[in-house]
C-alpha cells in the first residue's frame, strides 16, 4: 500500500514532536503493509512551508529508517488566497515530488462558491488538485453532492481511511460510505499524526472499503491509484461518479 497523506516529519507542524516518534510511525506503517509514505506538512497560516528545509528533514528521516519504507515529500496545502497566489507563481513548490498532484485542504470555516474556480486555475497552471478528507470538513459534509461535482470536474478525492472505521464519528462514516457508493473516492490515506490516535494504518480502511465497493476497487484506492500519483501518471481507477442525493439519516 502507498500512503500519500501523512504528517511524519518531526517538529514542523502538528505531527510528531520528536524523531523517535517519527521513526516509530514509519515502522508502524511498514508493519501494516505500507511501502511508501508521502510526508505532507501543513502550509497554512499557522505553519510556514519551507520546501528546501523540509527536504533536509525528510532526507534525515529516510536515513534513520533505512529501507524499511520509502519516503517522499508533498504538502498539505491550505486553500487560501495567499497560498493560491504563491502556487500559481511556483507550481512545483507544493506538489508531491516529481508529480503534478497537490493535496488541497479546504477551510473548516468557509468553502465559497469560487472554490471550484480555484481548482480549475490550479489545473491551468499544471497542477491536479487532490481534495483531502472532504468527508471530514464540517461545511462540505453537509452537502456532499459538491464533492461528487468536484470528482466529475476531474479533481482527485482523497478520503481519510479512519473515516470508514468510525474514528471521526458516525456522521462522517456515513458520508464516507455514501461517497464510496457514488464512485467519488479515488484514494484512501492515513493523514497520520502520531502512534496513538491518528495512526499510520491503512489496512483496516482498505478492508472496510472492500465491504462497500469490492476488493478490486479497495485495492485501487490504496495501491494502484496512489502509485500512479507518486509516479505522475493518470489514475487507473477514475470512474464517472454516480448521481444521487445524500440523506443525512440514511444507512
Amino acid at each position: 500500500m502507498i500512503d500519500i497523506h501523512s504528517h511524519i516529519l518531526p517538529e514542523v507542524d502538528d505531527g510528531p514532536k520528536s524523531w523517535d516518534v517519527s521513526v516509530a510511525m514509519c515502522r508502524m506503517a511498514a508493519a501494516d503493509g505500507i511501502t511508501h509514505m508521502v510526508a505532507t506538512p501543513h502550509a497554512n497560516d499557522r505553519y510556514h512551508y519551507d520546501r528546501e528545509y523540509l527536504k533536509g528533514v525528510l532526507a534525515h528521516l529516510q536515513q534513520l529508517v533505512g529501507d524499511t519504507i520509502k519516503l517522499s515529500l508533498g504538502c498539505d496545502f491550505h486553500l487560501s488566497y495567499d497560498n493560491l497566489q504563491d502556487a500559481f507563481s511556483n507550481p512545483t513548490r507544493y506538489v508531491i515530488e516529481g508529480s503534478q498532484y497537490m493535496l488541497v485542504e479546504l477551510s473548516n470555516y468557509s468553502v465559497p462558491p469560487q472554490t471550484t474556480d480555484s481548482f480549475l486555475k490550479l489545473g491551468d497552471c499544471g497542477m491536479t488538485a487532490i481534495i483531502t478528507h472532504p468527508e471530514r470538513n464540517p461545511i462540505v459534509r453537509e452537502s456532499p453532492q459538491r464533492i461528487v461535482e468536484w470528482a466529475e470536474q476531474g479533481c482527485v478525492i482523497q478520503m481519510t481511511g479512519s473515516a470508514l472505521t468510525g474514528f471521526w464519528g458516525e456522521h462522517v462514516r456515513r458520508v464516507a460510505q455514501w461517497l464510496l457508493e457514488r464512485q467519488s473516492v479515488h484514494v484512501l490515506a492515513t493523514d497520520a499524526h502520531d502512534t496513538a490516535k491518528r495512526v499510520p494504518v491503512l489496512s483496516t480502511a482498505r478492508d472496510a472499503a472492500a465491504v462497500i465497493c469490492g476488493e478490486e476497487v479497495a485495492d485501487a484506492l490504496v495501491e494502484a491509484n496512489p502509485r500512479a500519483i507518486v509516479s505522475a501518471q493518470p489514475l487507473p481507477y477514475f470512474p464517472r461518479p454516480v448521481a444521487g442525493s445524500y440523506r443525512k439519516n440514511s444507512n
